[in-house]
């Protein structure tokens, strides 16, 4: 078995076993998901691919606006989540590295939180600019290693750094988009910390010290945030 077949494997099975153990069906959007997909003008008829998809709450969101849904993942539980709740869309229990699309078929394709967890973040994005059309849009939501609690040593990152989790500042993840084939159009801060189900999460002796971040994050400049997002087209 080759390296990055058994870490496909190995990461596939942290997903299904722990990351989405407890994942089910759901009927409602998150007000931080309702307010990106006006962001980005989500439009009915629009074809959106997300991969790394998860249970595909995002996609959700789009779909309750017209968006035609498609979403990958390598979690089996995941996609049968997305499949549950939006019958309609298409899903796969898929790599990223190997998009089972053709050339030009996304309006949209967005990837978030993901691609720092991908065997191979580079393929995968020269894939997603594959199969999106010559005038589609990419939202890809990325952690940010210039997090100063991060650099301080005091965070040490998602649990699903287990799995596989490699992170870079502003100025890496730019080169990388620019080197396949995309240019960053806007960015802005993740601040769906800003919610007292995130501050609340972790239970009561947390919330203090989860408030202080959500607030820090939403004064701090974007080379500090914990998470950026980044709106790109492909670059002519």
């Amino acid at each position: 078995m080759d390296p990055q077949t058994k870490d496909l494997k190995s990461i596939r099975n942290f997903y299904d076993s722990v990351y989405h153990k407890a994942s089910k069906p759901y009927v409602k959007t998150s007000i931080h998901f309702r307010r990106l997909t006006s962001r980005v003008k989500i439009n009915k008829k629009q074809r959106v691919l997300d991969v790394g998809c998860g249970a595909g709450q995002w996609l959700f969101a789009a779909s309750r606006l017209g968006a035609i849904p498609y979403g990958i993942d390598l979690s089996e539980k995941a996609i049968s989540v997305c499949r549950s709740v939006m019958p309609e869309g298409t899903f796969y229990v898929q790599a990223a590295e190997t998009l089972p699309f053709e050339d030009n078929m996304f309006d949209l394709v967005s990837c978030l939180g993901a691609l720092e967890h991908f065997v191979d973040p580079q393929a995968s994005l020269k894939e997603m600019v594959r199969v999106a059309k010559n005038n589609a849009k990419f939202l890809l939501l990325v952690p940010n290693a210039d997090f100063p609690t991060l650099r301080l040593g005091l965070y040490s990152g998602t649990h699903q750094v287990v799995a596989k989790e490699e992170v870079l500042n502003l100025k890496g993840w730019t080169k990388l988009f620019q080197d396949c084939g995309l240019e960053i159009r806007n960015r802005w801060r993740d601040l769906h910390v800003l919610s007292w189900s995130w501050i609340a999460s972790q239970g009561p002796l947390f919330i203090p010290l989860r408030a202080a971040q959500a607030l820090a994050l939403a004064i701090w400049p974007l080379m500090w945030q914990y998470q950026v997002y980044h709106l790109c087209a492909v670059r002519r």
